[in-house]
């Protein structure tokens, strides 16, 4: 299984070197229930104003993740 707040962690260091990604302070992977892997799973994209987004990344792999949040930003 995928450590989904390590990709967060390592996608956040790519966001913020460029200039739109900048202001993205934190990248906050919850999982509604960790014991059960069918559970809502969620990341909260917060800014550098404290204003935030969540993205419903339920049943993703790694790399559909990235691209939700992605698309997010």
């Amino acid at each position: 299984m995928e450590n989904k707040q390590r990709i967060c962690n390592l996608l956040l260091k790519a966001l913020q070197a460029t200039t739109h990604g900048k202001p993205v302070t934190a990248l906050r992977y919850t999982r509604e229930d960790e014991h059960d892997p069918l559970s809502e799973e969620q990341v909260e994209i917060v800014y550098n104003n404290a204003w935030g987004k969540t993205v419903c990344v339920t049943a993703d792999s790694g790399l559909a993740m990235i691209k939700d949040i992605m698309n997010a930003v």
